[in-house]
């Protein structure tokens, strides 16, 4: 499938997928749900990727639904659509490599929903978050929000409608870090570039037992967690990164003396 909305770069093994609607600002048309689902599939097979960044560019990231889509819609046939959008946010939540989101501007609603699947968001300071669905009478996405902000800041959100700025949002803990406006892209593009060098799949498997441990009981987490920690402690990767780190430090000590 050719991608009309979203632009797709790859570039020491990281891939960009920018949503590229300029003109609905970015808003989340069925094509724009279809080609998300297709590209992020077919991204999580490809060895050639260790990181994903998924951003809308600069200016925002989405405004969400395409509402005068949304409005042709009735109850006997929405069920096509609404199973649409919910494939593409799990080929986003369920992607094997790491997904970063970059979020430059305003990430509404269905858009706001598409940074929540990400494992790690960043945001420029002009970034804007909320979930309007309850003002037009739909309900809004509870999971993984929860997971990621706690219960009460999630039911505030979800039952308010309201709009949160980028600090606040770093208050939260949904953003990890707030970039100047006009430099997001560079600063993520730079952290992505350095993930993307550790090895596949450890990044995978990390990701993956994030998700096993939220719905495992505090046993079964430390048991989990030991037995992927011995699959790759004493591996040759291992040992090459602790050479290598090593190495870094004694000359690091060397040019101290």
């Amino acid at each position: 499938m050719e991608a009309q909305y979203l632009q797709l770069s790859i570039e020491s093994k990281v891939a960009t997928v920018t949503i590229n609607r300029p003109d609905k600002g970015n808003s989340l048309a069925p094509q724009v749900l279809e080609e998300v689902e297709a590209m992020f599939t077919d991204l999580s097979q490809r060895p050639d990727v260790h990181v994903v960044v998924f951003t809308g560019g600069e200016r925002y990231f989405s405004a969400g639904f395409d509402l005068t889509y949304i409005r042709t819609l009735q109850k006997v046939n929405n069920e096509n659509y609404t199973a649409m959008f919910h494939r593409a946010y799990r080929s986003v939540l369920f992607c094997e490599q790491p997904v970063i989101c970059a979020v430059g501007g305003p990430a509404i609603a269905g858009g706001f929903d598409l940074t929540m699947m990400c494992d790690i968001r960043y945001a420029s300071e002009r970034a804007r978050f909320g979930q309007r669905e309850i003002v037009l009478s739909l309900n809004p996405t509870m999971d993984p929000l929860w997971r990621i902000i706690g219960l009460s800041n999630a039911m505030e959100s979800a039952l308010t409608g309201r709009i949160w700025d980028a600090q606040e949002a770093l208050r939260m803990g949904y953003v990890s870090r707030i970039f100047p406006e006009g430099e997001l892209l560079k600063e993520v593009g730079a952290i992505a570039r350095e993930m993307a060098t550790y090895d596949r799949g450890c990044l995978k498997e990390t990701k993956q037992l994030t998700h096993l441990l939220l719905n495992s009981s505090l046993d079964q987490a430390m048991r989990q967690q030991e037995w992927l920690f011995r699959s790759y402690i004493g591996s040759d990767d291992n040992h090459r990164r602790i050479d290598e780190l090593q190495t870094k430090l004694a000359s690091m000590r060397r040019n101290k003396q």
